[in-house]
Protein backbone atom coordinates (compact mmCIF):
# COMPACT_ATOMS: atom_id res chain seq x y z
CA UNK A 1 0.00 0.00 0.00
CA UNK A 2 1.43 3.30 -1.09
CA UNK A 3 1.19 6.58 1.06
CA UNK A 4 1.90 10.28 0.82
CA UNK A 5 5.43 11.07 2.41
CA UNK A 6 8.00 13.82 1.66
CA UNK A 7 7.72 15.94 -1.74
CA UNK A 8 8.97 13.39 -4.23
CA UNK A 9 9.33 10.44 -2.51
CA UNK A 10 6.51 7.18 -1.91
CA UNK A 11 5.84 5.20 0.82
CA UNK A 12 4.79 1.38 0.77
CA UNK A 13 4.22 -0.73 3.58
CA UNK A 14 3.74 -4.92 3.53
CA UNK A 15 4.95 -7.46 6.37
CA UNK A 16 8.41 -7.31 7.43
CA UNK A 17 10.37 -10.90 7.62
CA UNK A 18 13.73 -10.26 7.45
CA UNK A 19 15.68 -7.55 9.13
CA UNK A 20 18.03 -4.84 7.77
CA UNK A 21 17.98 -1.65 5.88
CA UNK A 22 19.71 -1.48 2.40
CA UNK A 23 19.31 1.06 -1.07
CA UNK A 24 20.21 0.68 -4.76
CA UNK A 25 18.47 0.41 -7.93
CA UNK A 26 15.03 -1.64 -8.08
CA UNK A 27 14.91 -4.52 -10.68
CA UNK A 28 11.23 -5.43 -11.46
CA UNK A 29 11.15 -9.51 -12.02
CA UNK A 30 8.23 -11.83 -13.01
CA UNK A 31 5.87 -9.55 -15.63
CA UNK A 32 6.70 -11.98 -18.07
CA UNK A 33 5.22 -15.43 -17.37
CA UNK A 34 5.40 -18.47 -20.46
CA UNK A 35 1.99 -18.59 -22.10
CA UNK A 36 0.83 -21.58 -21.81
CA UNK A 37 -1.60 -22.57 -24.79
CA UNK A 38 -4.02 -25.70 -25.55
CA UNK A 39 -3.02 -27.81 -28.83
CA UNK A 40 -5.17 -30.97 -30.19
CA UNK A 41 -2.78 -33.94 -30.24
CA UNK A 42 -3.46 -36.51 -32.67
CA UNK A 43 -3.93 -39.94 -30.69
CA UNK A 44 -0.51 -41.30 -32.37
CA UNK A 45 1.30 -38.78 -30.62
CA UNK A 46 -0.14 -38.97 -27.07
CA UNK A 47 2.62 -41.45 -25.87
CA UNK A 48 5.40 -38.73 -26.99
CA UNK A 49 3.32 -35.89 -24.82
CA UNK A 50 3.58 -38.63 -21.78
CA UNK A 51 7.25 -38.83 -22.45
CA UNK A 52 8.24 -35.35 -22.53
CA UNK A 53 6.18 -34.73 -19.48
CA UNK A 54 8.22 -37.43 -17.84
CA UNK A 55 11.38 -36.16 -19.43
CA UNK A 56 10.34 -32.36 -18.25
CA UNK A 57 9.86 -33.93 -14.13
CA UNK A 58 13.35 -35.89 -14.51
CA UNK A 59 14.81 -32.56 -15.41
CA UNK A 60 12.94 -30.70 -12.70
CA UNK A 61 14.30 -33.29 -10.02
CA UNK A 62 17.73 -33.00 -11.68
CA UNK A 63 17.75 -28.87 -10.92
CA UNK A 64 16.08 -29.03 -7.54
CA UNK A 65 18.36 -31.28 -6.05
CA UNK A 66 21.43 -29.23 -7.58
CA UNK A 67 19.60 -26.18 -5.90
CA UNK A 68 18.91 -28.27 -2.76
CA UNK A 69 22.59 -29.25 -2.37
CA UNK A 70 24.36 -25.75 -2.77
CA UNK A 71 21.89 -24.50 -0.29
CA UNK A 72 22.61 -27.17 2.32
CA UNK A 73 26.40 -26.84 1.65
CA UNK A 74 26.33 -22.56 1.74
CA UNK A 75 23.23 -22.74 4.41
CA UNK A 76 23.17 -26.17 6.32
CA UNK A 77 21.09 -29.20 6.35
CA UNK A 78 18.02 -27.19 7.67
CA UNK A 79 18.05 -24.37 4.66
CA UNK A 80 18.22 -27.45 2.31
CA UNK A 81 15.57 -29.83 3.51
CA UNK A 82 13.10 -26.47 2.47
CA UNK A 83 13.42 -28.38 -1.26
CA UNK A 84 12.14 -31.82 0.34
CA UNK A 85 8.79 -30.17 -0.05
CA UNK A 86 9.43 -29.27 -3.80
CA UNK A 87 10.98 -32.81 -4.46
CA UNK A 88 7.81 -34.40 -2.95
CA UNK A 89 5.59 -32.87 -5.33
CA UNK A 90 7.44 -34.70 -7.99
CA UNK A 91 6.72 -37.55 -6.49
CA UNK A 92 3.00 -37.36 -6.24
CA UNK A 93 1.68 -39.99 -8.38
CA UNK A 94 -1.63 -39.03 -7.93
CA UNK A 95 -0.78 -35.59 -9.39
CA UNK A 96 1.29 -37.17 -12.15
CA UNK A 97 -1.40 -39.71 -13.08
CA UNK A 98 -4.48 -36.94 -13.25
CA UNK A 99 -1.96 -35.15 -15.64
CA UNK A 100 -1.45 -38.08 -18.00
CA UNK A 101 -5.14 -39.05 -17.81
CA UNK A 102 -5.77 -35.01 -18.80
CA UNK A 103 -3.22 -35.94 -21.71
CA UNK A 104 -4.84 -39.06 -22.66
CA UNK A 105 -8.73 -38.47 -22.31
CA UNK A 106 -8.87 -34.97 -23.63
CA UNK A 107 -5.67 -35.69 -26.57
CA UNK A 108 -4.44 -32.29 -25.42
CA UNK A 109 -0.27 -31.08 -24.88
CA UNK A 110 1.64 -31.87 -21.66
CA UNK A 111 1.90 -28.18 -20.99
CA UNK A 112 -1.30 -27.44 -20.63
CA UNK A 113 -2.30 -30.84 -19.17
CA UNK A 114 0.32 -30.17 -16.54
CA UNK A 115 -0.55 -26.35 -15.73
CA UNK A 116 -4.45 -27.49 -15.68
CA UNK A 117 -3.89 -30.00 -12.99
CA UNK A 118 -1.49 -28.51 -11.18
CA UNK A 119 -3.04 -25.07 -10.88
CA UNK A 120 -6.18 -26.98 -9.83
CA UNK A 121 -3.88 -28.66 -6.38
CA UNK A 122 -2.37 -24.92 -5.72
CA UNK A 123 -5.73 -23.18 -6.07
CA UNK A 124 -7.28 -25.46 -3.36
CA UNK A 125 -3.74 -25.56 -1.07
CA UNK A 126 -4.19 -21.81 -1.45
CA UNK A 127 -7.68 -21.65 -0.43
CA UNK A 128 -7.27 -23.12 2.73
CA UNK A 129 -7.12 -20.56 5.79
CA UNK A 130 -3.85 -21.70 7.14
CA UNK A 131 -0.15 -20.68 6.58
CA UNK A 132 1.19 -23.63 6.58
CA UNK A 133 -1.05 -25.28 3.73
CA UNK A 134 -1.09 -21.96 2.22
CA UNK A 135 2.81 -22.16 1.53
CA UNK A 136 2.35 -25.44 0.29
CA UNK A 137 0.73 -23.69 -2.62
CA UNK A 138 3.64 -21.64 -3.25
CA UNK A 139 6.03 -24.85 -3.48
CA UNK A 140 4.07 -25.94 -5.79
CA UNK A 141 3.74 -23.21 -7.82
CA UNK A 142 7.59 -23.21 -7.73
CA UNK A 143 7.61 -26.83 -9.23
CA UNK A 144 5.00 -26.09 -11.60
CA UNK A 145 6.71 -22.95 -13.07
CA UNK A 146 10.20 -25.29 -13.64
CA UNK A 147 8.51 -28.25 -15.07
CA UNK A 148 6.77 -25.87 -17.41
CA UNK A 149 9.37 -23.87 -18.48
CA UNK A 150 11.46 -27.05 -19.18
CA UNK A 151 8.13 -28.71 -20.57
CA UNK A 152 8.61 -25.31 -23.26
CA UNK A 153 12.18 -24.54 -23.34
CA UNK A 154 12.16 -21.34 -22.28
CA UNK A 155 15.15 -19.75 -19.31
CA UNK A 156 14.22 -18.04 -16.58
CA UNK A 157 13.49 -13.87 -17.46
CA UNK A 158 16.59 -13.03 -15.25
CA UNK A 159 19.83 -15.24 -14.03
CA UNK A 160 19.28 -14.26 -10.06
CA UNK A 161 22.89 -15.94 -9.79
CA UNK A 162 24.62 -13.70 -12.44
CA UNK A 163 23.06 -10.11 -11.61
CA UNK A 164 25.36 -7.07 -13.39
CA UNK A 165 25.05 -4.76 -10.67
CA UNK A 166 23.88 -4.53 -7.11
CA UNK A 167 20.31 -4.16 -6.66
CA UNK A 168 16.22 -4.51 -4.82
CA UNK A 169 14.66 -7.28 -6.22
CA UNK A 170 10.50 -6.39 -6.72
CA UNK A 171 8.78 -8.98 -7.83
CA UNK A 172 4.87 -10.71 -7.70
CA UNK A 173 6.56 -13.32 -5.28
CA UNK A 174 10.10 -15.05 -5.10
CA UNK A 175 10.33 -18.93 -4.89
CA UNK A 176 12.64 -20.15 -2.71
CA UNK A 177 14.24 -21.57 -5.54
CA UNK A 178 14.83 -18.49 -6.81
CA UNK A 179 15.52 -17.39 -2.92
CA UNK A 180 18.22 -20.02 -3.20
CA UNK A 181 20.09 -18.81 -5.83
CA UNK A 182 20.25 -14.90 -4.81
CA UNK A 183 23.74 -13.83 -4.84
CA UNK A 184 24.05 -11.51 -1.63
CA UNK A 185 26.70 -9.54 -3.08
CA UNK A 186 24.41 -8.43 -6.06
CA UNK A 187 21.10 -8.87 -4.40
CA UNK A 188 20.53 -5.71 -1.73
CA UNK A 189 17.51 -6.76 -0.05
CA UNK A 190 13.64 -7.93 -1.58
CA UNK A 191 10.51 -7.01 -1.87
CA UNK A 192 7.21 -9.15 -2.96
CA UNK A 193 3.50 -8.59 -3.44
CA UNK A 194 2.77 -11.99 -1.29
CA UNK A 195 4.54 -14.10 1.21
CA UNK A 196 3.90 -14.38 4.75
CA UNK A 197 6.35 -14.74 8.29
CA UNK A 198 6.53 -18.63 7.93
CA UNK A 199 7.38 -19.00 3.87
CA UNK A 200 9.75 -20.75 3.17
CA UNK A 201 10.99 -17.61 1.22
CA UNK A 202 11.13 -15.46 4.28
CA UNK A 203 13.00 -17.99 6.23
CA UNK A 204 15.79 -18.38 3.74
CA UNK A 205 16.07 -14.46 3.36
CA UNK A 206 16.54 -14.43 7.24
CA UNK A 207 19.36 -17.71 7.02
CA UNK A 208 21.10 -15.28 4.07
CA UNK A 209 20.59 -12.30 6.57
CA UNK A 210 18.88 -10.18 2.82
CA UNK A 211 16.39 -7.73 4.57
CA UNK A 212 12.98 -8.97 3.12
CA UNK A 213 9.21 -7.18 2.86
CA UNK A 214 6.18 -8.97 1.79
CA UNK A 215 2.89 -8.59 1.73
CA UNK A 216 3.20 -5.36 -0.83
CA UNK A 217 0.11 -5.91 -3.13
CA UNK A 218 0.59 -4.85 -6.78
CA UNK A 219 3.91 -3.22 -6.10
CA UNK A 220 5.63 -4.77 -8.94
CA UNK A 221 3.19 -3.14 -11.60
CA UNK A 222 3.53 0.70 -9.39
CA UNK A 223 7.60 0.36 -9.78
CA UNK A 224 9.80 0.48 -12.75
CA UNK A 225 13.46 -1.33 -12.99
CA UNK A 226 16.02 1.62 -12.32
CA UNK A 227 14.19 3.86 -9.67
CA UNK A 228 16.13 4.53 -6.97
CA UNK A 229 14.57 3.03 -3.33
CA UNK A 230 15.33 2.70 -0.07
CA UNK A 231 14.25 -0.87 1.97
CA UNK A 232 13.53 -1.02 5.51
CA UNK A 233 13.13 -4.82 6.66
CA UNK A 234 12.56 -3.80 10.20
CA UNK A 235 9.30 -1.92 9.54
CA UNK A 236 8.13 -3.67 6.73
CA UNK A 237 8.84 -0.01 4.40
CA UNK A 238 10.18 0.11 0.93
CA UNK A 239 11.05 4.08 0.11
CA UNK A 240 10.62 5.02 -3.35
CA UNK A 241 12.68 8.75 -4.17
CA UNK A 242 13.97 8.73 -0.79
CA UNK A 243 14.78 12.47 0.13
CA UNK A 244 18.19 13.74 1.49
CA UNK A 245 16.30 14.15 5.17
CA UNK A 246 14.93 10.37 5.04
CA UNK A 247 18.28 8.77 3.83
CA UNK A 248 19.66 10.53 6.50
CA UNK A 249 17.45 9.28 9.28
CA UNK A 250 17.43 6.24 7.89
CA UNK A 251 21.46 6.27 8.03
CA UNK A 252 21.18 7.18 12.13
CA UNK A 253 19.32 3.80 12.06
CA UNK A 254 21.84 2.04 10.73
CA UNK A 255 24.43 3.08 13.02
CA UNK A 256 22.08 2.46 16.42
CA UNK A 257 21.53 -0.89 14.76
CA UNK A 258 25.14 -1.50 15.11
CA UNK A 259 25.88 0.03 18.47
CA UNK A 260 22.95 -2.61 19.46
CA UNK A 261 24.32 -5.43 17.77
CA UNK A 262 27.68 -4.47 19.88
CA UNK A 263 26.00 -4.41 23.07
CA UNK A 264 24.01 -7.62 22.43
CA UNK A 265 27.48 -9.24 21.33
CA UNK A 266 28.79 -7.89 25.20
CA UNK A 267 26.16 -9.98 26.73
CA UNK A 268 26.28 -13.13 25.17
CA UNK A 269 28.50 -15.05 27.56
CA UNK A 270 27.07 -12.69 31.15
CA UNK A 271 23.98 -14.62 32.66
CA UNK A 272 20.89 -13.70 32.42
CA UNK A 273 20.00 -11.95 36.08
CA UNK A 274 18.37 -8.91 36.78
CA UNK A 275 19.74 -5.96 37.89
CA UNK A 276 18.63 -6.98 41.47
CA UNK A 277 20.13 -10.53 41.35
CA UNK A 278 17.03 -12.45 39.94
CA UNK A 279 18.45 -14.89 38.03
CA UNK A 280 16.34 -16.28 34.69
CA UNK A 281 17.04 -19.38 33.13
CA UNK A 282 17.52 -18.45 29.69
CA UNK A 283 17.18 -21.52 26.70
CA UNK A 284 16.86 -21.71 22.77
CA UNK A 285 14.46 -23.66 20.52
CA UNK A 286 15.97 -26.14 17.92
CA UNK A 287 14.48 -27.78 15.18
CA UNK A 288 17.08 -30.25 14.26
CA UNK A 289 20.07 -31.56 15.46
CA UNK A 290 22.86 -29.18 13.87
CA UNK A 291 20.89 -26.20 15.58
CA UNK A 292 22.50 -27.22 19.12
CA UNK A 293 26.17 -25.86 17.69
CA UNK A 294 24.16 -22.22 16.98
CA UNK A 295 22.96 -22.58 20.94
CA UNK A 296 26.06 -22.12 21.84
CA UNK A 297 27.27 -18.95 20.21
CA UNK A 298 23.97 -17.22 21.17
CA UNK A 299 23.85 -16.93 24.66
CA UNK A 300 21.26 -19.19 25.24
CA UNK A 301 22.24 -21.69 28.38
CA UNK A 302 21.17 -25.00 26.85
CA UNK A 303 17.89 -25.93 24.97
CA UNK A 304 14.72 -25.42 26.75
CA UNK A 305 12.34 -27.22 23.25
CA UNK A 306 13.76 -29.81 20.75
CA UNK A 307 11.08 -29.81 18.24
CA UNK A 308 11.54 -33.94 17.11
CA UNK A 309 8.75 -33.33 14.46
CA UNK A 310 11.11 -32.01 11.66
CA UNK A 311 12.94 -35.26 11.63
CA UNK A 312 9.58 -36.75 10.49
CA UNK A 313 8.59 -33.86 8.11
CA UNK A 314 9.55 -34.36 4.69
CA UNK A 315 10.95 -37.56 4.48
CA UNK A 316 10.39 -40.59 2.00
CA UNK A 317 10.52 -42.98 5.19
CA UNK A 318 9.92 -42.57 9.12
CA UNK A 319 13.27 -42.66 10.99
CA UNK A 320 13.82 -45.64 12.97
CA UNK A 321 15.57 -45.83 16.09
CA UNK A 322 19.10 -45.67 15.56
CA UNK A 323 18.56 -42.83 12.55
CA UNK A 324 16.75 -40.75 15.91
CA UNK A 325 18.97 -41.89 18.31
CA UNK A 326 21.78 -40.91 16.62
CA UNK A 327 20.37 -37.31 16.01
CA UNK A 328 19.76 -36.97 19.58
CA UNK A 329 22.77 -38.21 20.73
CA UNK A 330 24.54 -35.64 18.80
CA UNK A 331 22.53 -32.74 20.07
CA UNK A 332 22.90 -34.01 23.61
CA UNK A 333 27.10 -34.39 22.88
CA UNK A 334 27.40 -30.80 21.03
CA UNK A 335 25.59 -29.34 24.07
CA UNK A 336 27.32 -31.13 27.07
CA UNK A 337 27.28 -30.08 29.74
CA UNK A 338 24.13 -28.00 29.00
CA UNK A 339 20.99 -29.45 29.10
CA UNK A 340 18.57 -30.46 26.12
CA UNK A 341 15.05 -30.75 26.55
CA UNK A 342 13.36 -33.25 24.01
CA UNK A 343 9.72 -32.63 23.34
CA UNK A 344 7.81 -35.83 21.86
CA UNK A 345 6.66 -35.95 18.93
CA UNK A 346 3.71 -32.88 17.99
CA UNK A 347 2.53 -34.25 14.99
CA UNK A 348 -0.71 -33.35 13.24
CA UNK A 349 -2.36 -29.54 13.30
CA UNK A 350 -0.09 -28.26 10.34
CA UNK A 351 2.90 -30.72 10.56
CA UNK A 352 2.10 -34.14 8.96
CA UNK A 353 3.53 -36.52 7.36
CA UNK A 354 3.07 -37.65 3.41
CA UNK A 355 3.32 -41.81 4.64
CA UNK A 356 1.44 -41.49 7.98
CA UNK A 357 -2.28 -41.82 6.52
CA UNK A 358 -3.46 -38.81 8.21
CA UNK A 359 -7.25 -38.35 8.36
CA UNK A 360 -8.71 -35.23 6.82
CA UNK A 361 -10.01 -33.41 9.90
CA UNK A 362 -12.19 -30.50 9.74
CA UNK A 363 -10.48 -29.04 12.76
CA UNK A 364 -6.58 -30.29 12.80
CA UNK A 365 -5.45 -28.41 15.76
CA UNK A 366 -8.14 -29.98 17.38
CA UNK A 367 -8.02 -33.43 16.10
CA UNK A 368 -5.62 -36.10 16.17
CA UNK A 369 -2.03 -35.08 17.06
CA UNK A 370 0.62 -34.89 19.23
CA UNK A 371 0.55 -37.09 22.41
CA UNK A 372 -2.97 -38.44 20.97
CA UNK A 373 -1.28 -39.41 17.80
CA UNK A 374 1.74 -41.00 19.21
CA UNK A 375 -0.24 -43.38 22.43
CA UNK A 376 -2.57 -45.02 19.04
CA UNK A 377 0.60 -45.54 16.60
CA UNK A 378 2.29 -46.88 19.47
CA UNK A 379 4.98 -48.69 16.93
CA UNK A 380 6.23 -45.36 16.18
CA UNK A 381 5.93 -44.10 19.73
CA UNK A 382 8.16 -46.90 21.01
CA UNK A 383 11.03 -46.63 18.62
CA UNK A 384 10.97 -42.55 19.65
CA UNK A 385 11.15 -42.94 23.50
CA UNK A 386 14.06 -45.45 23.26
CA UNK A 387 15.88 -43.28 21.26
CA UNK A 388 15.66 -40.81 23.49
CA UNK A 389 16.17 -42.80 26.60
CA UNK A 390 19.07 -44.49 25.07
CA UNK A 391 20.47 -40.61 24.11
CA UNK A 392 19.92 -40.06 27.64
CA UNK A 393 22.74 -41.91 28.81
CA UNK A 394 24.81 -38.73 28.30
CA UNK A 395 23.59 -37.27 31.26
CA UNK A 396 21.85 -34.02 30.07
CA UNK A 397 18.46 -35.06 28.59
CA UNK A 398 15.38 -34.57 29.65
CA UNK A 399 12.25 -35.36 27.82
CA UNK A 400 8.56 -33.77 27.71
CA UNK A 401 5.07 -34.39 26.17
CA UNK A 402 2.93 -32.01 24.04
CA UNK A 403 -0.24 -31.39 24.09
CA UNK A 404 -1.04 -32.92 27.25
CA UNK A 405 -4.99 -32.03 28.34
CA UNK A 406 -5.49 -34.11 31.49
CA UNK A 407 -4.22 -37.31 33.92
CA UNK A 408 -5.21 -40.17 31.64
CA UNK A 409 -2.97 -39.01 28.60
CA UNK A 410 -0.03 -38.47 31.06
CA UNK A 411 -0.23 -42.15 32.80
CA UNK A 412 -0.65 -43.78 29.62
CA UNK A 413 2.87 -41.85 28.22
CA UNK A 414 4.22 -42.22 31.29
CA UNK A 415 3.42 -46.14 31.51
CA UNK A 416 4.76 -46.41 27.83
CA UNK A 417 7.97 -44.81 29.26
CA UNK A 418 8.65 -47.26 32.37
CA UNK A 419 7.68 -50.11 29.74
CA UNK A 420 10.35 -49.22 27.12
CA UNK A 421 12.66 -48.48 30.16
CA UNK A 422 12.49 -52.53 31.40
CA UNK A 423 12.78 -53.24 27.55
CA UNK A 424 16.73 -51.55 27.45
CA UNK A 425 17.68 -52.82 30.78
CA UNK A 426 16.87 -56.54 29.49
CA UNK A 427 18.74 -56.35 26.39
CA UNK A 428 21.67 -54.11 28.72
CA UNK A 429 21.31 -50.63 26.62
CA UNK A 430 22.14 -48.02 28.90
CA UNK A 431 20.06 -45.01 29.20
CA UNK A 432 19.53 -42.69 32.34
CA UNK A 433 17.10 -44.01 34.67
CA UNK A 434 16.73 -40.45 36.58
CA UNK A 435 15.88 -38.79 33.45
CA UNK A 436 13.54 -35.51 34.11
CA UNK A 437 10.01 -35.72 32.53
CA UNK A 438 7.88 -33.20 31.91
CA UNK A 439 4.86 -31.67 30.18
CA UNK A 440 3.89 -28.97 27.67
CA UNK A 441 0.67 -26.78 29.15
CA UNK A 442 -0.87 -26.47 25.97
CA UNK A 443 -4.28 -26.53 26.84
CA UNK A 444 -7.00 -24.72 29.30
CA UNK A 445 -7.51 -27.81 30.51
CA UNK A 446 -4.07 -28.99 31.79
CA UNK A 447 -3.95 -25.38 33.92
CA UNK A 448 -7.09 -26.69 35.35
CA UNK A 449 -5.83 -30.02 36.40
CA UNK A 450 -2.10 -28.66 36.70
CA UNK A 451 -1.70 -29.65 40.66
CA UNK A 452 -2.61 -33.61 39.66
CA UNK A 453 0.19 -32.71 36.41
CA UNK A 454 2.54 -31.84 38.79
CA UNK A 455 2.92 -34.29 41.24
CA UNK A 456 3.85 -36.51 38.79
CA UNK A 457 6.48 -34.64 36.69
CA UNK A 458 9.65 -33.24 37.16
CA UNK A 459 8.24 -29.72 35.52
CA UNK A 460 6.23 -27.53 33.21
CA UNK A 461 6.98 -26.07 30.25
CA UNK A 462 3.78 -23.45 28.93
CA UNK A 463 3.28 -23.33 25.41
CA UNK A 464 1.70 -20.02 24.51
CA UNK A 465 1.28 -20.44 20.75
CA UNK A 466 -1.39 -23.04 21.65
CA UNK A 467 -2.60 -22.17 24.86
CA UNK A 468 -3.82 -19.00 23.56
CA UNK A 469 -4.83 -20.35 20.29
CA UNK A 470 -7.26 -23.00 22.41
CA UNK A 471 -7.85 -20.14 25.51
CA UNK A 472 -9.23 -17.95 22.97
CA UNK A 473 -11.24 -19.68 20.49
CA UNK A 474 -8.27 -18.29 17.55
CA UNK A 475 -7.12 -20.10 15.15
CA UNK A 476 -3.40 -18.17 14.79
CA UNK A 477 -3.02 -18.67 11.45
CA UNK A 478 -6.22 -17.01 10.14
CA UNK A 479 -5.80 -13.66 8.80
CA UNK A 480 -9.00 -12.70 9.61
CA UNK A 481 -9.15 -12.99 13.22
CA UNK A 482 -5.59 -13.03 13.58
CA UNK A 483 -6.66 -9.33 15.68
CA UNK A 484 -8.00 -11.71 18.74
CA UNK A 485 -5.16 -13.38 18.98
CA UNK A 486 -3.32 -11.37 21.85
CA UNK A 487 -0.74 -12.72 23.98
CA UNK A 488 -2.27 -9.90 27.20
CA UNK A 489 -5.50 -10.97 27.21
CA UNK A 490 -6.29 -11.28 30.63
CA UNK A 491 -7.31 -14.94 31.25
CA UNK A 492 -4.05 -15.79 29.36
CA UNK A 493 -2.30 -14.03 32.10
CA UNK A 494 -4.19 -15.62 34.66
CA UNK A 495 -3.73 -18.94 33.07
CA UNK A 496 0.04 -18.67 33.15
CA UNK A 497 -0.13 -17.42 36.53
CA UNK A 498 -2.63 -20.06 37.63
CA UNK A 499 0.00 -22.40 36.16
CA UNK A 500 3.29 -21.14 37.78
CA UNK A 501 1.06 -21.56 41.32
CA UNK A 502 0.32 -25.23 40.87
CA UNK A 503 4.49 -26.02 39.94
CA UNK A 504 6.02 -23.78 42.37
CA UNK A 505 3.14 -25.65 45.36
CA UNK A 506 4.75 -29.52 44.18
CA UNK A 507 8.18 -28.14 43.91
CA UNK A 508 8.80 -28.13 39.99
CA UNK A 509 10.31 -25.68 37.82
CA UNK A 510 8.43 -24.09 34.98
CA UNK A 511 9.26 -22.49 31.93
CA UNK A 512 7.51 -21.05 28.53
CA UNK A 513 9.05 -21.64 25.42
CA UNK A 514 5.85 -20.67 23.50
CA UNK A 515 6.56 -17.25 21.29
CA UNK A 516 5.91 -15.14 24.42
CA UNK A 517 9.25 -16.28 25.42
CA UNK A 518 11.40 -14.95 22.48
CA UNK A 519 9.62 -11.32 22.67
CA UNK A 520 11.59 -9.25 24.89
CA UNK A 521 8.70 -6.76 25.47
CA UNK A 522 6.76 -9.41 27.07
CA UNK A 523 9.75 -11.26 29.04
CA UNK A 524 9.43 -8.92 32.10
CA UNK A 525 5.33 -10.09 32.31
CA UNK A 526 6.60 -13.83 32.11
CA UNK A 527 9.27 -13.13 34.81
CA UNK A 528 6.67 -11.11 37.04
CA UNK A 529 4.49 -13.81 37.08
CA UNK A 530 6.89 -16.42 38.74
CA UNK A 531 8.21 -17.73 35.29
CA UNK A 532 11.52 -19.81 36.29
CA UNK A 533 13.08 -20.34 32.84
CA UNK A 534 12.50 -18.95 29.11
CA UNK A 535 13.29 -20.84 25.55
CA UNK A 536 13.61 -18.39 22.76
CA UNK A 537 13.78 -18.73 19.20
CA UNK A 538 17.91 -18.90 18.35
CA UNK A 539 17.97 -15.19 16.79
CA UNK A 540 15.84 -13.72 19.87
CA UNK A 541 18.23 -15.28 22.48
CA UNK A 542 20.59 -11.88 22.60
CA UNK A 543 17.63 -9.27 22.93
CA UNK A 544 15.71 -10.89 25.47
CA UNK A 545 19.04 -11.59 27.71
CA UNK A 546 20.11 -7.75 27.06
CA UNK A 547 16.11 -6.62 28.52
CA UNK A 548 16.61 -9.40 31.70
CA UNK A 549 20.00 -7.72 32.50
CA UNK A 550 18.15 -4.61 32.58
CA UNK A 551 15.28 -5.00 34.29
CA UNK A 552 14.53 -5.35 37.99
CA UNK A 553 12.71 -8.01 39.05
CA UNK A 554 10.46 -5.66 41.74
CA UNK A 555 9.72 -4.05 38.20
CA UNK A 556 8.48 -7.08 36.85
CA UNK A 557 6.43 -8.31 39.75
CA UNK A 558 4.60 -4.85 39.73
CA UNK A 559 3.86 -5.15 36.62
CA UNK A 560 1.99 -8.78 36.67
CA UNK A 561 0.18 -7.40 39.17
CA UNK A 562 -1.13 -4.75 37.38
CA UNK A 563 -1.67 -7.40 34.41
CA UNK A 564 -3.17 -9.53 37.05
CA UNK A 565 -5.91 -7.13 38.09
CA UNK A 566 -6.38 -5.57 34.70
CA UNK A 567 -9.32 -6.06 32.16
CA UNK A 568 -7.83 -4.87 28.82
CA UNK A 569 -5.41 -6.91 26.89
CA UNK A 570 -4.50 -3.21 24.93
CA UNK A 571 -3.53 -2.27 28.39
CA UNK A 572 -1.71 -4.60 29.42
CA UNK A 573 0.39 -4.50 26.83
CA UNK A 574 1.07 -0.79 26.85
CA UNK A 575 2.15 -1.06 30.46
CA UNK A 576 4.89 -4.13 28.83
CA UNK A 577 5.92 -1.65 26.22
CA UNK A 578 6.50 1.21 27.98
CA UNK A 579 8.47 -0.70 30.68
CA UNK A 580 10.59 -1.95 28.02
CA UNK A 581 11.34 1.10 26.26
CA UNK A 582 11.93 2.58 29.40
CA UNK A 583 14.66 0.18 30.47
CA UNK A 584 16.25 -1.00 27.26
CA UNK A 585 15.38 2.19 24.77
CA UNK A 586 17.89 0.58 22.66
CA UNK A 587 16.03 -2.13 21.44
CA UNK A 588 13.50 -0.40 20.23
CA UNK A 589 14.96 2.56 18.21
CA UNK A 590 14.46 1.03 14.65
CA UNK A 591 10.38 0.64 15.88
Amino acid sequence: MAEASRAGEKTFRGIPVSAGVCKGKILVIGRVRPAITKRAVAEADLPEEVNRLERSITQTRQQIQEVQNKVSQAMGAKEGSIFDAHLLVLEDRTLLDEVIRVIQEEKVNAEHAFHTVAERYAATLAAIEDDYLRERATDMRDVTTRVLNNLLGVEPEVDLRRLKDPCIIISHDLTPSNTAQLDKRSVLGFATEVGSKTSHTAIMARSMRIPAIVGLKDISRQLETGQYALLDGYNGVIIVNPTDQTLFEYGQIIIQQDTLQHKLRDTLLKPAVTLDGHRVALYANIEQAEGAEEVKVCGAEGVGLFRTEYLFINQSELPGEQQQYEAYRRAAVTLKPLPLVIRTLDLGGDKFLAHLKMPAEINPFLGWRAIRLCLQERDMFREHLRAILRASVEGNVSMMYPMISGLDELNQANACVEEYKAELRKENIPFDENIRIGAMIETPSAVVVADSLARRLKFFSIGTNDLIQYSLAVDRMNERIAHLYEPTHPAIVRLIKATVEAAHRHGITISVCGEMASDPVLAPLLIGLGIDELSAAIPQVPSVKFIIRRLKLTEAKELAEFALTCEDAGDILARCQELARQIAPGLFDDE
